[in-house]
């Protein structure tokens, strides 16, 4: 009887331990396995592809104004021959907590999902990820295919060996993080629209194109109402440090502007390049221009007399444009 009470104490004890809170999909990677465990109020919303197998691959379906919430999806363990796949059409976080992933075929992490993903990393957690060469359609090592927000006090350290490490087809921000790229075939961080370092920590020490790279995601740039709207292939650090060595071109290339408001910049802030969009063409303002109002792609009207280089908007005489200087 005394055993029996032990083991069902020792049961509930490991349910208890593996419960997962609302919102929250849990997935533990194992060698060649990986446990999936889907909080029951989300359980309707996500579809698991794969089975036991360590390259996971999620769904999350449409939802409507009766979901939950957003949902988490936690990643922990350990496997060298794994993924992470997430499909939605829906804001997610992904939550790295003490995760080791290598893709010998792919991608490590690719989130197809067109929304604002946030990248937790878990605080005081290490979180490896490392991609292989088998695909010649992966972009990077993680890939996202929404806006790209890195938060959290952990460290992720990220290696591709056939792409980029990092690649994002919207925007990145980065808070608070350390993200320390530890060798790229081609940029060490790509994105378009644009990227935003407010804090943390960036250390790239190799990289066979460049450290940085930021593209315009359409043809012209757009400055929009909100952040999510802003496609101007600007780069801005207002604090935090960025480290850059070993880089084969540019340490920071971009389609917009380049602007350094705080934080520090470790790297040779020379070996950098803005306005590299082939698609925009240098407009030299003639004279009546000089009456005009100048405003930034935030919308910020500028000081009179203000010179500043990169892509402005004009207001003047009843017209707006915008144009290079």
């Amino acid at each position: 009887m005394k055993k029996l009470l032990l083991s069902i104490a020792t049961l509930m004890a490991t349910l208890s331990a593996h419960a997962v809170e609302d919102n929250v999909v849990a997935i533990t990677y194992n060698g060649s396995t990986a446990t999936i465990e889907i909080a029951s109020n989300v359980a309707s919303y996500v579809n698991c592809t794969s089975g036991t197998s360590s390259h996971v691959k999620l769904i999350q379906s449409s939802t409507t104004t009766k979901n939950p919430g957003e949902i988490i999806y936690q990643l922990s363990g350990s496997s060298s021959d794994g993924e992470f796949y997430m499909e939605g059409e829906f804001k997610a976080t992904v939550q790295l907590s003490g995760l080791t992933l290598t893709n010998p075929d792919s991608t490590a992490i690719n989130i197809k999902d067109g929304k604002r993903i946030k990248v937790s990393i878990a605080n005081g957690t290490e979180n490896t990820i490392e991609d292989g060469t088998g695909n010649a359609d992966s972009k990077g090592c993680f890939r996202c295919k929404g806006h790209t927000e890195f938060v959290g006090k952990g460290t992720l350290n990220v290696k591709s060996n056939f792409n980029h490490a990092i690649y994002s087809k919207e925007y990145i921000e980065l808070k608070n993080c350390t993200i320390n790229v530890k060798g790229a075939k081609k940029d060490a961080i790509h994105c378009q629209q644009y990227f935003r370092m407010a804090s943390g920590v960036v250390n790239i020490s190799q990289a066979d194109d460049d450290g940085v790279q930021v593209e315009l995601k359409g043809e012209t740039p757009t400055a929009g109402t909100g952040d999510e709207d802003e496609d101007t292939g600007n780069f801005y650090m207002t604090g935090g440090t960025l480290t850059i060595n070993g880089v084969a071109d540019k340490c920071i290339k971009t389609d917009g502007t380049i602007t350094y408001t705080g934080g520090t910049q470790d790297f040779d802030t020379k070996n950098v390049e803005q306005n590299a969009a082939s698609g925009i063409a240098p407009t030299l303002l003639p004279s009546d221009d000089a009456e005009g109002i100048l405003y930034d792609l935030q919308g910020r009207q500028l000081p009179k007399g203000a010179q500043p280089k990169g892509i402005v908007i004009i207001r003047e005489k009843g017209a707006t444009r915008k144009v290079i200087r």
